[in-house]
Protein backbone atom coordinates (compact mmCIF):
# COMPACT_ATOMS: atom_id res chain seq x y z
CA UNK A 1 0.00 0.00 0.00
CA UNK A 2 2.87 2.37 0.70
CA UNK A 3 4.19 1.89 -2.84
CA UNK A 4 0.86 2.66 -4.42
CA UNK A 5 0.48 5.74 -2.24
CA UNK A 6 3.88 6.87 -3.50
CA UNK A 7 3.09 6.28 -7.20
CA UNK A 8 0.78 4.26 -9.43
CA UNK A 9 2.11 2.45 -12.52
CA UNK A 10 -0.05 0.78 -15.17
CA UNK A 11 0.93 -0.85 -18.47
CA UNK A 12 -1.17 -2.02 -21.40
CA UNK A 13 -1.09 -2.80 -25.12
CA UNK A 14 -3.65 -1.85 -27.72
CA UNK A 15 -3.82 -5.42 -29.04
CA UNK A 16 -2.35 -8.80 -28.19
CA UNK A 17 -2.47 -10.20 -31.76
CA UNK A 18 -0.81 -8.74 -34.82
CA UNK A 19 0.43 -9.87 -38.18
CA UNK A 20 4.12 -9.97 -38.99
CA UNK A 21 5.49 -6.43 -39.17
CA UNK A 22 2.41 -4.71 -37.72
CA UNK A 23 2.75 -2.30 -34.81
CA UNK A 24 1.75 -2.78 -31.19
CA UNK A 25 1.36 0.32 -29.03
CA UNK A 26 2.70 -0.34 -25.55
CA UNK A 27 1.51 2.26 -23.02
CA UNK A 28 2.82 3.03 -19.54
CA UNK A 29 0.74 5.26 -17.26
CA UNK A 30 2.31 6.82 -14.16
CA UNK A 31 0.60 8.88 -11.49
CA UNK A 32 3.00 10.47 -9.01
CA UNK A 33 3.82 13.62 -7.08
CA UNK A 34 5.02 16.62 -9.04
CA UNK A 35 8.29 16.56 -7.10
CA UNK A 36 9.33 13.08 -8.30
CA UNK A 37 11.61 12.49 -11.29
CA UNK A 38 10.35 9.70 -13.57
CA UNK A 39 12.77 7.73 -15.79
CA UNK A 40 11.08 5.58 -18.45
CA UNK A 41 12.71 2.58 -20.23
CA UNK A 42 14.97 3.47 -23.14
CA UNK A 43 16.60 1.41 -25.88
CA UNK A 44 15.84 -2.14 -26.98
CA UNK A 45 14.52 -3.32 -23.61
CA UNK A 46 11.40 -4.94 -25.12
CA UNK A 47 13.23 -7.88 -26.72
CA UNK A 48 12.16 -10.14 -28.35
CA UNK A 49 10.00 -7.36 -29.80
CA UNK A 50 11.72 -4.46 -31.49
CA UNK A 51 11.12 -0.80 -30.66
CA UNK A 52 10.34 1.09 -33.87
CA UNK A 53 9.24 4.33 -32.22
CA UNK A 54 9.37 5.97 -28.79
CA UNK A 55 6.78 8.72 -28.43
CA UNK A 56 7.09 11.82 -26.28
CA UNK A 57 5.66 11.72 -22.77
CA UNK A 58 2.13 13.11 -22.48
CA UNK A 59 1.87 15.01 -19.18
CA UNK A 60 -1.26 16.28 -17.41
CA UNK A 61 -1.52 17.77 -13.93
CA UNK A 62 -4.26 16.96 -11.45
CA UNK A 63 -4.09 18.64 -8.02
CA UNK A 64 -0.58 17.91 -6.64
CA UNK A 65 0.06 14.96 -8.97
CA UNK A 66 1.32 14.42 -12.49
CA UNK A 67 -0.34 11.92 -14.80
CA UNK A 68 2.32 10.74 -17.30
CA UNK A 69 1.65 8.57 -20.35
CA UNK A 70 4.55 7.11 -22.32
CA UNK A 71 3.91 5.12 -25.52
CA UNK A 72 6.19 2.81 -27.51
CA UNK A 73 5.69 1.38 -30.99
CA UNK A 74 6.71 -2.31 -31.07
CA UNK A 75 6.80 -4.95 -33.80
CA UNK A 76 8.14 -8.42 -34.65
CA UNK A 77 9.01 -9.90 -38.01
CA UNK A 78 8.84 -13.59 -37.04
CA UNK A 79 5.59 -15.37 -36.29
CA UNK A 80 5.10 -16.97 -32.89
CA UNK A 81 4.08 -16.28 -29.31
CA UNK A 82 6.25 -13.70 -27.55
CA UNK A 83 6.35 -12.18 -24.09
CA UNK A 84 7.02 -8.49 -23.59
CA UNK A 85 9.33 -8.53 -20.57
CA UNK A 86 8.73 -6.48 -17.47
CA UNK A 87 9.91 -2.91 -17.92
CA UNK A 88 11.87 -1.05 -15.29
CA UNK A 89 10.90 2.48 -14.22
CA UNK A 90 12.63 4.72 -11.72
CA UNK A 91 10.32 7.14 -9.89
CA UNK A 92 12.15 9.37 -7.46
CA UNK A 93 14.40 7.03 -5.49
CA UNK A 94 12.27 3.90 -6.02
CA UNK A 95 12.15 1.25 -8.74
CA UNK A 96 8.94 -0.13 -10.28
CA UNK A 97 8.31 -2.88 -12.83
CA UNK A 98 5.44 -3.24 -15.28
CA UNK A 99 3.64 -6.52 -15.85
CA UNK A 100 4.87 -8.88 -18.57
CA UNK A 101 2.42 -9.21 -21.46
CA UNK A 102 1.97 -11.99 -24.01
CA UNK A 103 1.68 -11.16 -27.74
CA UNK A 104 0.77 -13.42 -30.64
CA UNK A 105 2.37 -12.67 -34.00
CA UNK A 106 0.41 -14.36 -36.77
CA UNK A 107 1.97 -15.30 -40.10
CA UNK A 108 0.68 -13.84 -43.33
CA UNK A 109 -1.43 -16.51 -45.01
CA UNK A 110 -0.80 -16.80 -48.73
CA UNK A 111 -3.46 -18.30 -50.97
CA UNK A 112 -1.37 -20.41 -53.31
CA UNK A 113 -4.35 -20.82 -55.65
CA UNK A 114 -4.21 -17.13 -56.43
CA UNK A 115 -0.60 -16.34 -55.69
CA UNK A 116 1.83 -17.81 -58.18
CA UNK A 117 4.81 -19.79 -56.92
CA UNK A 118 8.23 -19.17 -58.39
CA UNK A 119 11.54 -20.88 -58.30
CA UNK A 120 14.31 -19.88 -55.94
CA UNK A 121 16.28 -16.98 -57.31
CA UNK A 122 19.94 -17.59 -58.02
CA UNK A 123 22.68 -16.20 -55.80
CA UNK A 124 23.72 -12.73 -56.87
CA UNK A 125 26.97 -10.97 -56.14
CA UNK A 126 26.77 -8.07 -53.75
CA UNK A 127 29.01 -5.12 -54.42
CA UNK A 128 31.52 -4.82 -51.63
CA UNK A 129 31.47 -1.61 -49.66
CA UNK A 130 33.87 1.00 -50.86
CA UNK A 131 37.06 1.42 -48.90
CA UNK A 132 39.60 4.20 -48.76
CA UNK A 133 42.44 2.12 -50.19
CA UNK A 134 42.49 4.02 -53.48
CA UNK A 135 42.64 7.39 -51.75
CA UNK A 136 45.35 6.15 -49.38
CA UNK A 137 47.30 4.71 -52.32
CA UNK A 138 47.10 8.03 -54.17
CA UNK A 139 48.31 9.92 -51.09
CA UNK A 140 51.24 7.53 -50.66
CA UNK A 141 52.16 7.74 -54.36
CA UNK A 142 51.93 11.53 -54.23
CA UNK A 143 54.21 11.66 -51.19
CA UNK A 144 56.73 9.33 -52.86
CA UNK A 145 56.56 11.42 -56.03
CA UNK A 146 57.29 14.62 -54.10
CA UNK A 147 60.28 13.04 -52.36
CA UNK A 148 61.63 11.62 -55.64
CA UNK A 149 61.19 15.01 -57.37
CA UNK A 150 63.00 16.87 -54.59
CA UNK A 151 65.91 14.40 -54.63
CA UNK A 152 66.14 14.62 -58.42
CA UNK A 153 65.88 18.42 -58.44
CA UNK A 154 68.48 19.11 -55.76
CA UNK A 155 70.83 16.12 -56.21
CA UNK A 156 70.69 14.38 -59.60
CA UNK A 157 69.56 17.16 -61.92
CA UNK A 158 72.27 18.69 -64.08
CA UNK A 159 71.97 22.26 -62.97
CA UNK A 160 72.59 25.12 -65.46
CA UNK A 161 76.17 26.33 -65.14
CA UNK A 162 76.85 29.81 -63.88
CA UNK A 163 79.11 32.14 -65.81
CA UNK A 164 81.99 31.45 -63.42
CA UNK A 165 81.47 27.66 -63.75
CA UNK A 166 81.47 27.88 -67.54
CA UNK A 167 84.72 29.88 -67.48
CA UNK A 168 86.31 27.39 -65.05
CA UNK A 169 85.62 24.54 -67.52
CA UNK A 170 87.54 26.30 -70.32
CA UNK A 171 91.17 25.33 -71.07
CA UNK A 172 93.81 27.60 -69.43
CA UNK A 173 94.69 29.32 -72.73
CA UNK A 174 91.03 30.15 -73.53
CA UNK A 175 90.49 31.44 -70.00
CA UNK A 176 93.51 33.72 -70.28
CA UNK A 177 92.29 35.13 -73.63
CA UNK A 178 88.77 35.61 -72.23
CA UNK A 179 90.19 37.51 -69.24
CA UNK A 180 91.98 39.90 -71.63
CA UNK A 181 88.77 40.41 -73.63
CA UNK A 182 86.86 41.29 -70.47
CA UNK A 183 89.67 43.69 -69.55
CA UNK A 184 89.14 45.45 -72.90
CA UNK A 185 85.46 45.82 -72.05
CA UNK A 186 86.19 47.43 -68.69
CA UNK A 187 86.39 51.18 -68.07
CA UNK A 188 89.49 51.09 -65.90
CA UNK A 189 91.60 53.27 -68.19
CA UNK A 190 88.83 55.80 -68.82
CA UNK A 191 88.41 56.16 -65.06
CA UNK A 192 92.20 56.20 -64.44
CA UNK A 193 91.98 53.04 -62.34
CA UNK A 194 95.44 51.79 -63.31
CA UNK A 195 95.84 49.63 -60.22
CA UNK A 196 92.75 47.56 -61.04
CA UNK A 197 93.73 47.43 -64.70
CA UNK A 198 97.24 46.07 -64.08
CA UNK A 199 95.98 43.70 -61.37
CA UNK A 200 93.61 42.05 -63.87
CA UNK A 201 96.27 42.07 -66.60
CA UNK A 202 99.00 40.37 -64.57
CA UNK A 203 96.49 37.95 -62.98
CA UNK A 204 95.55 36.64 -66.44
CA UNK A 205 99.16 35.81 -67.39
CA UNK A 206 100.07 34.57 -63.90
CA UNK A 207 97.10 32.10 -63.87
CA UNK A 208 98.15 30.77 -67.25
CA UNK A 209 101.78 30.34 -66.16
CA UNK A 210 100.63 28.76 -62.87
CA UNK A 211 98.67 26.04 -64.68
CA UNK A 212 101.00 25.37 -67.63
CA UNK A 213 104.55 26.38 -66.58
CA UNK A 214 105.18 26.97 -62.88
CA UNK A 215 102.59 25.95 -60.28
CA UNK A 216 103.62 28.69 -57.80
CA UNK A 217 103.32 31.58 -60.19
CA UNK A 218 100.35 33.14 -58.36
CA UNK A 219 102.04 33.50 -54.97
CA UNK A 220 105.57 34.29 -56.29
CA UNK A 221 107.01 37.80 -56.43
CA UNK A 222 108.08 39.28 -59.74
CA UNK A 223 111.75 38.47 -59.14
CA UNK A 224 110.96 34.92 -58.01
CA UNK A 225 108.76 34.24 -61.03
CA UNK A 226 111.24 35.65 -63.56
CA UNK A 227 114.09 33.72 -61.93
CA UNK A 228 112.04 30.52 -62.16
CA UNK A 229 111.27 31.13 -65.86
CA UNK A 230 114.97 31.66 -66.62
CA UNK A 231 115.86 28.55 -64.67
CA UNK A 232 113.31 26.50 -66.63
CA UNK A 233 114.72 27.89 -69.89
CA UNK A 234 118.30 27.09 -68.88
CA UNK A 235 117.24 23.59 -67.90
CA UNK A 236 115.64 23.08 -71.33
CA UNK A 237 112.28 22.40 -69.70
CA UNK A 238 110.59 25.16 -71.67
CA UNK A 239 111.92 27.00 -74.71
CA UNK A 240 111.03 30.59 -73.82
CA UNK A 241 112.82 33.29 -75.79
CA UNK A 242 114.85 35.92 -73.85
CA UNK A 243 112.60 38.58 -75.38
CA UNK A 244 109.48 36.94 -73.92
CA UNK A 245 111.02 36.74 -70.46
CA UNK A 246 112.20 40.36 -70.74
CA UNK A 247 108.77 41.59 -71.83
CA UNK A 248 107.06 39.76 -68.98
CA UNK A 249 109.55 41.11 -66.47
CA UNK A 250 108.99 44.66 -67.72
CA UNK A 251 105.20 44.35 -67.47
CA UNK A 252 105.30 42.72 -63.99
CA UNK A 253 107.61 45.45 -62.62
CA UNK A 254 105.46 48.21 -64.10
CA UNK A 255 102.41 46.59 -62.49
CA UNK A 256 104.26 46.51 -59.14
CA UNK A 257 104.98 50.23 -59.41
CA UNK A 258 101.33 50.93 -60.18
CA UNK A 259 100.01 48.75 -57.32
CA UNK A 260 102.55 49.63 -54.63
CA UNK A 261 104.07 52.99 -55.63
CA UNK A 262 100.86 54.41 -57.09
CA UNK A 263 102.57 55.13 -60.39
CA UNK A 264 100.38 56.34 -63.24
CA UNK A 265 101.75 55.23 -66.65
CA UNK A 266 100.51 56.54 -69.92
CA UNK A 267 97.22 54.98 -71.09
CA UNK A 268 98.69 54.06 -74.45
CA UNK A 269 101.50 52.25 -72.67
CA UNK A 270 98.93 50.39 -70.64
CA UNK A 271 97.11 49.32 -73.81
CA UNK A 272 100.49 48.28 -75.31
CA UNK A 273 101.21 46.15 -72.23
CA UNK A 274 97.83 44.44 -72.70
CA UNK A 275 98.68 43.56 -76.32
CA UNK A 276 102.14 42.39 -75.28
CA UNK A 277 100.67 40.03 -72.70
CA UNK A 278 98.33 38.58 -75.37
CA UNK A 279 101.29 37.99 -77.69
CA UNK A 280 103.44 36.43 -74.97
CA UNK A 281 100.62 34.09 -73.95
CA UNK A 282 100.62 32.84 -77.54
CA UNK A 283 104.44 32.46 -77.40
CA UNK A 284 104.21 30.45 -74.18
CA UNK A 285 101.54 28.18 -75.70
CA UNK A 286 103.71 27.58 -78.78
CA UNK A 287 106.74 26.44 -76.78
CA UNK A 288 104.80 24.21 -74.40
CA UNK A 289 105.44 20.50 -75.09
CA UNK A 290 102.51 18.37 -76.23
CA UNK A 291 101.19 16.11 -73.43
CA UNK A 292 102.28 12.51 -73.73
CA UNK A 293 99.88 9.62 -74.08
CA UNK A 294 100.55 8.70 -70.44
CA UNK A 295 99.68 12.24 -69.31
CA UNK A 296 96.51 12.16 -71.40
CA UNK A 297 95.57 8.81 -69.84
CA UNK A 298 96.25 10.11 -66.35
CA UNK A 299 94.16 13.17 -67.09
CA UNK A 300 91.34 10.98 -68.40
CA UNK A 301 91.55 8.72 -65.36
CA UNK A 302 91.50 11.75 -63.08
CA UNK A 303 88.34 13.07 -64.74
CA UNK A 304 86.67 9.66 -64.51
CA UNK A 305 87.66 9.40 -60.86
CA UNK A 306 86.14 12.82 -60.24
CA UNK A 307 82.91 11.76 -61.96
CA UNK A 308 82.75 8.58 -59.87
CA UNK A 309 83.37 10.62 -56.75
CA UNK A 310 80.51 12.96 -57.64
CA UNK A 311 78.23 10.00 -58.39
CA UNK A 312 79.09 8.31 -55.06
CA UNK A 313 78.40 11.59 -53.29
CA UNK A 314 74.99 11.87 -54.99
CA UNK A 315 74.14 8.27 -54.05
CA UNK A 316 75.17 8.91 -50.45
CA UNK A 317 73.06 12.08 -50.31
CA UNK A 318 70.09 10.19 -51.80
CA UNK A 319 70.36 7.38 -49.27
CA UNK A 320 70.67 9.83 -46.37
CA UNK A 321 67.69 11.82 -47.68
CA UNK A 322 65.51 8.70 -48.05
CA UNK A 323 66.47 7.47 -44.58
CA UNK A 324 65.78 10.92 -43.15
CA UNK A 325 62.35 11.06 -44.81
CA UNK A 326 61.48 7.56 -43.61
CA UNK A 327 62.70 8.35 -40.10
CA UNK A 328 60.75 11.63 -40.03
CA UNK A 329 57.63 9.87 -41.33
CA UNK A 330 57.97 7.10 -38.76
CA UNK A 331 58.54 9.63 -35.97
CA UNK A 332 55.55 11.72 -37.07
CA UNK A 333 53.16 8.79 -37.21
CA UNK A 334 54.67 7.39 -34.01
CA UNK A 335 54.02 10.63 -32.13
CA UNK A 336 50.47 10.80 -33.46
CA UNK A 337 49.40 7.14 -33.26
CA UNK A 338 52.04 5.55 -31.01
CA UNK A 339 55.30 3.89 -32.03
CA UNK A 340 54.09 0.37 -31.17
CA UNK A 341 51.01 0.79 -33.35
CA UNK A 342 53.10 2.07 -36.29
CA UNK A 343 55.65 -0.73 -35.87
CA UNK A 344 52.94 -3.39 -35.71
CA UNK A 345 51.26 -1.90 -38.78
CA UNK A 346 54.50 -1.98 -40.79
CA UNK A 347 55.64 -5.42 -39.64
CA UNK A 348 52.15 -6.90 -39.62
CA UNK A 349 50.30 -7.95 -36.47
CA UNK A 350 47.53 -10.52 -36.89
CA UNK A 351 45.39 -9.24 -34.05
CA UNK A 352 45.78 -5.62 -35.19
CA UNK A 353 44.61 -6.62 -38.66
CA UNK A 354 41.62 -8.41 -37.10
CA UNK A 355 40.80 -5.41 -34.93
CA UNK A 356 40.89 -2.94 -37.82
CA UNK A 357 39.34 -5.27 -40.38
CA UNK A 358 35.69 -5.52 -41.39
CA UNK A 359 33.78 -7.12 -38.51
CA UNK A 360 30.85 -9.47 -38.94
CA UNK A 361 27.69 -9.30 -36.84
CA UNK A 362 25.59 -12.45 -36.98
CA UNK A 363 23.24 -14.66 -34.97
CA UNK A 364 24.41 -18.20 -34.14
CA UNK A 365 22.50 -21.22 -32.85
CA UNK A 366 18.98 -21.49 -31.56
CA UNK A 367 17.88 -19.63 -29.52
CA UNK A 368 20.11 -17.23 -31.45
CA UNK A 369 23.05 -15.43 -29.89
CA UNK A 370 23.87 -12.23 -31.75
CA UNK A 371 27.57 -11.40 -31.59
CA UNK A 372 30.04 -9.25 -33.52
CA UNK A 373 33.38 -10.89 -34.38
CA UNK A 374 36.38 -9.98 -36.58
CA UNK A 375 35.86 -13.17 -38.60
CA UNK A 376 32.84 -15.36 -39.28
CA UNK A 377 32.58 -18.23 -36.80
CA UNK A 378 32.58 -21.56 -38.64
CA UNK A 379 30.24 -24.41 -37.68
CA UNK A 380 32.00 -27.37 -36.06
CA UNK A 381 30.43 -30.76 -36.85
CA UNK A 382 30.49 -32.98 -33.74
CA UNK A 383 27.95 -35.54 -32.59
CA UNK A 384 27.92 -35.09 -28.83
CA UNK A 385 29.58 -33.39 -25.91
CA UNK A 386 29.22 -34.06 -22.19
CA UNK A 387 28.90 -30.53 -20.83
CA UNK A 388 27.04 -31.68 -17.70
CA UNK A 389 26.19 -35.10 -16.37
CA UNK A 390 23.80 -35.98 -19.20
CA UNK A 391 24.30 -36.18 -22.98
CA UNK A 392 23.38 -33.18 -25.08
CA UNK A 393 22.74 -32.23 -28.66
CA UNK A 394 24.43 -29.04 -29.63
CA UNK A 395 25.73 -26.70 -32.31
CA UNK A 396 29.15 -25.11 -32.06
CA UNK A 397 30.73 -22.26 -34.00
CA UNK A 398 34.39 -21.42 -33.70
CA UNK A 399 37.28 -19.23 -34.84
CA UNK A 400 40.71 -20.68 -34.05
CA UNK A 401 41.39 -22.91 -31.04
CA UNK A 402 42.76 -22.47 -27.53
CA UNK A 403 46.34 -23.00 -28.75
CA UNK A 404 46.18 -19.98 -31.07
CA UNK A 405 46.88 -16.33 -30.24
CA UNK A 406 43.14 -15.71 -30.25
CA UNK A 407 40.19 -18.11 -30.26
CA UNK A 408 36.43 -17.55 -30.15
CA UNK A 409 33.88 -20.33 -29.72
CA UNK A 410 30.11 -20.25 -29.33
CA UNK A 411 28.16 -23.28 -28.13
CA UNK A 412 24.41 -23.80 -27.86
CA UNK A 413 23.55 -27.07 -26.11
CA UNK A 414 20.16 -28.70 -25.59
CA UNK A 415 19.96 -31.15 -22.66
CA UNK A 416 18.03 -34.19 -23.86
CA UNK A 417 16.93 -35.66 -20.50
CA UNK A 418 16.67 -32.48 -18.48
CA UNK A 419 13.35 -31.66 -16.83
CA UNK A 420 12.01 -28.23 -17.61
CA UNK A 421 11.23 -27.41 -13.98
CA UNK A 422 14.75 -28.21 -12.76
CA UNK A 423 17.16 -25.21 -12.77
CA UNK A 424 20.57 -25.55 -14.40
CA UNK A 425 23.51 -24.67 -12.18
CA UNK A 426 25.80 -22.49 -14.32
CA UNK A 427 28.60 -22.87 -11.77
CA UNK A 428 28.70 -26.60 -12.53
CA UNK A 429 28.67 -25.86 -16.25
CA UNK A 430 31.59 -23.46 -15.73
CA UNK A 431 33.55 -26.05 -13.73
CA UNK A 432 33.01 -28.60 -16.50
CA UNK A 433 34.27 -26.09 -19.10
CA UNK A 434 37.39 -25.46 -16.97
CA UNK A 435 37.99 -29.22 -16.84
CA UNK A 436 37.79 -29.35 -20.63
CA UNK A 437 40.48 -26.65 -20.82
CA UNK A 438 42.70 -28.76 -18.57
CA UNK A 439 42.10 -31.77 -20.83
CA UNK A 440 43.51 -29.70 -23.72
CA UNK A 441 46.77 -29.13 -21.81
CA UNK A 442 46.03 -25.73 -20.29
CA UNK A 443 47.71 -25.32 -16.89
CA UNK A 444 47.82 -22.89 -13.96
CA UNK A 445 44.19 -21.86 -14.47
CA UNK A 446 43.16 -19.03 -12.15
CA UNK A 447 39.36 -18.76 -11.90
CA UNK A 448 37.16 -15.76 -11.12
CA UNK A 449 33.38 -15.60 -11.54
CA UNK A 450 31.12 -12.58 -11.92
CA UNK A 451 27.61 -11.79 -12.98
CA UNK A 452 27.32 -10.78 -16.64
CA UNK A 453 24.48 -8.71 -18.11
CA UNK A 454 24.07 -8.19 -21.86
CA UNK A 455 22.91 -4.85 -23.35
CA UNK A 456 19.36 -6.29 -23.62
CA UNK A 457 19.41 -7.28 -19.91
CA UNK A 458 20.00 -11.02 -20.33
CA UNK A 459 21.84 -12.29 -17.24
CA UNK A 460 24.46 -14.99 -17.16
CA UNK A 461 27.68 -16.14 -15.49
CA UNK A 462 31.10 -14.79 -16.45
CA UNK A 463 34.08 -17.02 -15.69
CA UNK A 464 37.46 -15.51 -16.42
CA UNK A 465 41.10 -15.46 -15.35
CA UNK A 466 44.64 -16.28 -16.40
CA UNK A 467 46.18 -19.55 -17.53
CA UNK A 468 49.23 -21.09 -19.18
CA UNK A 469 48.48 -22.21 -22.73
CA UNK A 470 50.74 -24.77 -24.44
CA UNK A 471 52.47 -24.04 -27.73
CA UNK A 472 51.47 -26.47 -30.51
CA UNK A 473 53.83 -29.45 -30.70
CA UNK A 474 56.01 -28.07 -27.92
CA UNK A 475 56.53 -28.38 -24.19
CA UNK A 476 56.61 -24.61 -23.76
CA UNK A 477 53.77 -22.50 -22.39
CA UNK A 478 52.64 -18.92 -22.92
CA UNK A 479 50.73 -16.76 -20.44
CA UNK A 480 47.19 -16.08 -21.55
CA UNK A 481 43.71 -15.01 -20.51
CA UNK A 482 40.32 -16.66 -20.96
CA UNK A 483 36.72 -15.50 -20.67
CA UNK A 484 33.66 -17.78 -20.62
CA UNK A 485 30.05 -16.56 -20.65
CA UNK A 486 27.26 -18.99 -19.75
CA UNK A 487 23.53 -18.46 -20.15
CA UNK A 488 20.62 -20.81 -19.61
CA UNK A 489 16.93 -20.99 -20.50
CA UNK A 490 14.84 -24.08 -19.66
CA UNK A 491 16.86 -26.98 -21.09
CA UNK A 492 19.24 -24.77 -23.10
CA UNK A 493 22.87 -23.94 -22.20
CA UNK A 494 24.65 -21.23 -24.19
CA UNK A 495 28.40 -20.71 -23.89
CA UNK A 496 30.79 -18.14 -25.35
CA UNK A 497 34.49 -18.74 -24.73
CA UNK A 498 37.38 -16.46 -25.75
CA UNK A 499 41.08 -17.17 -25.17
CA UNK A 500 44.00 -14.89 -25.99
CA UNK A 501 47.60 -14.21 -25.09
CA UNK A 502 48.28 -12.02 -22.10
CA UNK A 503 49.44 -8.39 -22.48
CA UNK A 504 48.27 -8.27 -26.09
CA UNK A 505 46.50 -4.91 -26.14
CA UNK A 506 44.94 -5.55 -29.56
CA UNK A 507 43.49 -8.87 -28.39
CA UNK A 508 42.13 -7.11 -25.30
CA UNK A 509 40.38 -4.52 -27.48
CA UNK A 510 38.95 -7.30 -29.64
CA UNK A 511 37.62 -9.10 -26.56
CA UNK A 512 36.02 -5.95 -25.12
CA UNK A 513 34.33 -5.23 -28.43
CA UNK A 514 33.00 -8.80 -28.65
CA UNK A 515 31.66 -8.75 -25.08
CA UNK A 516 29.87 -5.44 -25.67
CA UNK A 517 28.15 -6.91 -28.73
CA UNK A 518 26.65 -10.03 -27.13
CA UNK A 519 22.85 -10.11 -27.27
CA UNK A 520 20.56 -13.04 -26.53
CA UNK A 521 17.29 -13.44 -28.38
CA UNK A 522 14.88 -15.87 -26.70
CA UNK A 523 13.27 -18.51 -28.85
CA UNK A 524 9.63 -17.95 -29.70
CA UNK A 525 7.46 -19.74 -27.16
Amino acid sequence: MSCFSYAQVKSSIDTNQIKIGEQITFKIEVSTDTTNLVVFPEGQTFMPLEVIDSYDVDTTKQDAKFNLIKKYGLTQFDSGVYTIPRQKLVIGDRTFFTDSLKVIVNPVVVDTTKQGLYGIKPIIEVEKGKSNWLRNLLIILLAIGVVVFLIYWFVWRKKPLTEEEKIALLPPYDRAKLALEKLDESNYLEQDEFKAYYSELTLAIRKYLDEKVYDHALESTTDELISRLRLLKDGNQIDLSPETIKNLESIFKRADLVKFAKSAPDKELARLDRNTVAVEIDHVKEVLPEPSEEEKLLDKQYKEAQERKKKRRKIAITIVAVIAVLAATFAGFGIKYGFKYVTDTLLGNDNLELLEGEWVQSAYGYPPITISTPEVLKRIETDSLNVVDGPVSFTEFRYGNVLDDLSISLLTASLKDHKADEPIDLNQVSEKAISQLEDKGVENIFVKTDKFVTPNNAEGLKTHGSASFPYPNSDKFVDGEYIMLHFTAQNIIQQIMITYHKEDEYAQEIVNRILNSVELKPAAE
